[in-house]
């Protein structure tokens, strides 16, 4: 019985889904981009509610949403390069720029979204703090549906497992089951941006400008350092490493996170935006 209910449950979960959505001509639609642009709507939609209720112009948000994904896409691209695949594309500088053909990552993202808003609240007047405060609760949810995109890629999962859960990658040729690291992470991004929002819109006394921020840090590179123990090794180089690539450039987010949190609690990041 249990050998049964095994083999229909793995049979379920046989992964072979066409990452492209539609075709025409040297054109497609793909479900990577159209999850990837959803992420960046749904957070528009949020901002919306931001600024409103912070009594803020929205012709501020347009200009935000373009620091935004300009941040976010070549952050995010020479990340890639530069952490897991430099050799390469240095061999190759032509693909730097052809971004659909893949190759992003996260914590590249992350660096370009902060130096990206930096430069936006220097421009425009306002708190750092205040500012990513708000973003990251927007980026936790993009990060769901980010990864729900990889997963439609078959990308960036896992090592086998007998979990009765694992996926069978038939698209990129894997014939075992694997954990479903995308879903992972999805997952906890997505209550990361559940706890935050919550936050936000409660304000408990305790919270100040910075504290969303530092625990975003927290929990989604946490999250990250500890799933990437069952995940397959992204490069050749991490191969034999004890932490690779991706846990190593988690950690000082973490220790970041930890650090604006005790500053916070001194009230050092308060603003008071204008109007």
């Amino acid at each position: 019985m249990h050998l049964n209910l095994r083999k229909m449950i793995l049979e379920f979960i046989n992964w072979n889904v066409d990452p492209e959505i539609v075709k025409i001509g040297p054109i497609s639609l793909r479900w990577y981009g159209l999850l990837f642009a959803m992420g960046f709507f749904l957070g528009y939609l949020i901002f919306q509610k931001y600024f409103r209720k912070d009594g803020i112009t929205l012709e501020l948000l347009d200009k935000l949403t373009i620091y935004m994904v300009l941040g976010t896409v070549i952050g995010a691209r020479l990340g890639h390069v530069l952490f897991y695949d430099a050799s390469y594309y240095l061999s190759n500088p032509i693909k730097i720029l052809k971004v659909w053909e893949g190759g992003l990552a996260s914590h590249g993202a992350a660096i370009g979204i902060l130096l990206a808003l930096w430069i936006y609240t220097k421009k425009f007047k306002f708190g750092y703090a205040f500012i990513l405060d708000r973003v990251v609760i927007t980026v936790a949810l993009a990060g769901f549906f980010i990864r729900m995109g990889n997963l439609m890629n078959s990308e960036i999962y896992g090592m086998p497992t007998s979990l009765p859960w694992g996926f069978v990658f038939q698209r990129v040729g894997e014939t075992v089951a694997k954990h479903p690291t995308q879903i992972y992470e999805g997952l906890c991004y997505l209550l990361s941006f559940g706890i935050l929002m919550g936050l936000y819109l409660k304000k408990p006394k305790w919270l100040h400008d910075g504290h969303i921020f530092g625990l975003f840090l927290i929990f989604i590179f946490t999250a990250r350092f500890i799933i990437e123990f069952i995940k397959q090794e992204q490069s050749a180089f991490e191969k034999g490493m004890f932490l690779n690539m991706g846990q190593l450039l988690s950690i000082p987010f973490i220790l970041a996170g930890l650090t604006i949190i005790y500053f916070a609690g001194k009230r050092a990041f308060d603003f008071k935006p204008q109007t």
